[in-house]
């Protein structure tokens, strides 16, 4: 399996998009910035009405709507990266409690540090993470620069003696990015840093908007998670 893995890990690098020759500087470090922000005022109209109906349909079951997990940014430091909560409240427990009794569970958690078949998100929850609407509320982090719309997917303190890349370490993680529009449920948490790392050496305005194209797609496909 994880042979197999590899081998659709190397295809889809491969087939990442290529520099056109810009100027890398210049898009990176004075227009995506600022396109961010223009793209999240704009859509803010109809994004935060839409966040709320969805709250008011989280706080149906009694849960507080928002949580907000501790991540890696750019240059190593941490932050607080805001979702729609999709999982029970006793969440950590009942992973554990899940992999201690499910040992093929365990490996699959090892290698991708997520569960197809996760025993911690709610009915709605699944709901808002195929469609990725729980990822909503990340486009304050956006707003307030400690995301982009598009790079590396944030990864979580613990996490990082498992990553070997650093081009991560280069970006501002974003909501949507190379990883997860290409192997994103294919595989090993691992193979991440080589879609980072290639997503960092060709970034460009160009490549961005094919990923958020890419995107759209796997949003109308159902197959975020």
């Amino acid at each position: 399996m994880f042979l197999e893995s590899r081998s659709i890990v190397l295809a889809d690098v491969a087939a990442a998009p290529s520099l056109e020759k810009p100027r890398p500087w210049l898009y990176r470090s004075l227009i995506k910035r600022p396109l961010d922000i223009l793209a999240v005022l704009l859509a803010s109209p109809v994004v935060v009405p839409l966040i709320l109906l969805l709250a008011l349909v989280v706080m149906a079951d009694g849960k507080n709507p928002f949580y907000a997990q501790r991540r890696i940014g750019r240059d190593g430091r941490i932050f607080r990266m805001w979702k729609l909560r999709s999982m029970v409240h006793d969440a950590e427990g009942r992973l554990e409690a899940y992999l201690a009794e499910n040992p093929e569970a365990r490996l699959e958690w090892n290698a991708r540090q997520k569960l197809r078949d996760d025993p911690r998100v709610t009915r709605f929850g699944r709901v808002l993470r195929a469609s990725s609407m729980d990822e909503l509320p990340q486009l304050w982090n956006v707003l307030t620069g400690e995301m982009s719309l598009v790079g590396p997917r944030p990864m979580m303190p613990d996490q990082q003696a498992m990553y070997g890349g650093d081009g991560y370490y280069r970006l501002r993680p974003g909501i949507t990015g190379f990883w997860q529009t290409a192997g994103r449920n294919r595989t090993t948490f691992a193979d991440r840093a080589l879609y980072d790392d290639r997503y960092e050496r060709s970034l460009s305005f160009g490549s961005d908007l094919r990923i958020l194209l890419r995107t759209v797609a796997v949003v109308v496909g159902r197959t975020g998670c």
